[in-house]
């Protein structure tokens, strides 16, 4: 099969476009014939080995020299090719979507996932908009409804609202029935109101940290704040989530990990709730997600599309020219 494989860590360069073995199916897995995927600053970070101390922290992830896993890529949606012998959930030549979490290996004409980390693709999307759904969704329904316990008529600020999962989080915070602050750049406010936000802030015109609102969530999703920042954009008891994928500069030893191990070690001093967020693949959540997208409260956004043969470029996309919304791989 066709697949994106690197070698060895650095830019979108060392991507390569080769024959590998498809893979088959363990006994609790299906084999999935993909047919869109999803490109996500996870997946430009495990590229360049980025931050560094990242390589130290994940050795499952991280080789010395290059990933663990040589194919790229976490999002899928496709049609089930082949079952392992004790799956029953599924069978050959259903359409399906999911997330293969640190396996990786989406960037490709076949990739097998353990079955309950697979759902139904949604009858009322593309592959391409199912595919653009399960990290980046999973990122904002976990991070807003579970760990930051968003509630009705909350308000919540989304900082980097634009992204791939902003706009997932605006539209998810609005469903909640909060009071939404969506922050993005001049370009992008236009797209963050037609997405529900109730405010909108420019950050090349306003800082959300110097301002005079208060928020109960403060939800970060860029890691360019410090965390006295953001705290105090908070009100008294809010909460701080950190999910921030940061933006590449050629390498760094901390990059967004230093906000939030500055967020763990400094949690249980204050009276704010400061959490950092898990984004391991969960089919519960992902069931969730399915069943926001058939009700049509979760729209995928797509900035733009590759062909699989052009994944470098997209993944360069995504990480140097502040791509909104999801960018997404055809196969």
């Amino acid at each position: 099969m066709k697949a994106i494989t690197q070698d060895r860590y650095g830019s979108s360069d060392v991507l390569e476009f080769r024959d590998v073995d498809a893979p088959l199916p363990a006994d609790d897995e299906v084999q999935v014939r993909v047919h869109a995927a999803a490109v996500n600053a996870y997946d430009w970070h495990i590229m360049r080995g980025d931050p560094y101390l990242a390589r130290l922290m994940t050795p499952g992830q991280f080789g010395f020299g290059g990933p663990r896993r040589k194919i790229r890529g976490r999002d899928f949606a496709g049609t089930v090719s082949a079952v392992g012998k004790d799956v029953t959930r599924f069978q050959v030549g259903d359409e399906v979507f999911g997330d293969l979490g640190t396996a990786d290996g989406a960037f490709a004409e076949y990739a097998c996932v353990r079955h309950d980390l697979v759902e139904p693709k949604p009858a009322n999307l593309t592959f391409e908009q199912a595919a653009a759904i399960p990290l980046a969704g999973l990122t904002a329904l976990k991070g807003l409804r579970d760990v930051g316990q968003l509630r009705a008529g909350q308000h919540v600020l989304i900082n980097g609202a634009s992204g791939g999962v902003g706009t997932y989080a605006v539209q998810i915070a609005k469903s909640l029935g909060a009071d939404v602050t969506g922050v993005c750049s001049t370009r992008n406010v236009g797209l963050v109101r037609s997405l529900g936000a109730d405010h909108v802030i420019d950050y090349t015109q306003e800082d959300f940290t110097t301002g005079e609102q208060r928020y109960d969530l403060v939800f970060d999703l860029v890691g360019n704040r410090s965390l006295a920042e953001c705290r105090r954009a908070l009100t008294p008891t809010g909460t701080l989530v950190l999910s921030g994928g940061g933006v590449s500069d050629g390498g760094s030893f901390f990059g967004p990990m230093g906000l939030m191990i500055s967020g763990q070690l400094f949690a249980r001093f204050v009276s704010q709730r400061v959490v950092v967020l898990d984004t391991a693949p969960n089919g519960e959540i992902l069931a969730a997600l399915r069943k926001l997208a058939e009700a049509g409260t979760l729209k995928p956004v797509i900035d733009r599309t590759f062909p699989l043969v052009e994944t470098a470029a997209a993944v360069h996309y995504l990480e140097i020219e502040h791509a909104r919304a999801k960018v997404v791989v055809t196969v």
